[in-house]
């Protein structure tokens, strides 16, 4: 009820994980039925109740192109998106694994083609293309949140395949980025929300340029290097969906994996395709202008690359 809210209400878009989906059903048709219930409320204006005016607006709009009235409300309703029925991811991790793709527009562009199914009490996957780009090209924010402090943002390709891909996608449907957030509820008593860019700042200082953390990897051997790269690859995918990393962070990374000669050791003796794949992830950053400024790093990872 808007009584005691404090504020305007504020237009949700989901995008669910297919594990989401399939874990909690429940919860995806209470959102839809929560959005349902306030575009039906009477009496409140725009500035007070953007959902319905939003609704009202694109249904009308979808009448005027010819569609029957059922059909425009539920197109202008929908607020929770997913990949298809049975299907999971955002369609991001093949590109970056084979590096099939010149611009964020073709990230953007996999992750609509992943995500335009829509969910809720009356729909399991019902194509949605339409009203998923309408949702994104709205966007202001683009929040993740985070409910345990087992993981980071940089030890899964989920973060940036949910997150960054939907901020590659408002960006090449409205032509600007929205504003990115991380939130931290691992203590959900005591909630935090920092901006994606401080929160993938605080990752590589913690965590990923840590020595402790690099010691207790080489304990793992060879999936300890995988780790290694692996964190790599998703630090260099966050930066080409939302453009994040800043290049002292390369510096950083390079500085810790390559040119430290004991890290460096490690990965050749225990997995020597890792430390290819990082030197040449880094290489990649460059050509592709994310780390716009690398100085003599170019020489310096081509030299270690070289070595291989």
């Amino acid at each position: 009820p808007r009584v005691g809210l404090g504020r305007p209400r504020v237009d949700v878009t989901l995008r669910i994980s297919g594990f989401f989906r399939d874990a909690f059903p429940n919860v995806v048709q209470m959102f839809d039925a929560a959005v349902q219930a306030i575009a039906a409320i009477e009496g409140e204006d725009s500035e007070e109740n953007p959902i319905r005016a939003r609704i009202e607006q694109e249904r009308a709009e979808l009448q005027a192109s010819g569609m029957a009235d059922d059909a425009a409300l539920r197109q202008a309703s929908w607020r929770v998106f997913g990949a298809p029925a049975g299907h999971y991811g955002s369609g991001l991790q093949g590109l970056f694994q084979t590096g099939n793709w010149q611009h964020e527009d073709d990230l953007a562009r996999a992750y609509l083609q992943w995500s335009a199914f829509a969910y809720g009490q009356d729909g399991e996957g019902v194509p949605a293309r339409g009203a998923l780009e309408r949702r994104l090209g709205q966007l202001d924010v683009a929040l993740q949140n985070q409910d345990s402090r087992e993981h980071d943002v940089l030890d899964s390709s989920d973060y940036f395949q949910f997150q960054g891909g939907m901020a590659a996608a408002a960006t090449h449907l409205s032509g600007k980025q929205p504003a990115l957030y991380h939130g931290d509820h691992a203590n959900p008593h005591h909630a935090k929300v920092r901006s994606l860019s401080e929160e993938i700042g605080r990752v590589v200082r913690a965590r990923v340029t840590n020595p402790k953390w690099i010691a207790g990897t080489m304990r793992h051997g060879y999936k300890g290097a995988f780790e290694i790269a692996a964190t790599v690859d998703y630090l260099f995918a966050f930066d080409a969906t939302s453009g994040v990393v800043a290049d002292h962070q390369y510096a950083l990374i390079a500085g810790a994996y390559l040119h430290d000669q004991d890290t460096r050791d490690f990965l050749q003796q225990y997995n020597p395709q890792a430390l290819r794949a990082i030197a040449e992830r880094l290489l990649e950053a460059m050509a592709r202008g994310l780390w716009a400024e690398p100085g003599d790093e170019r020489e310096r990872i081509a030299g270690h690359l070289l070595a291989l």
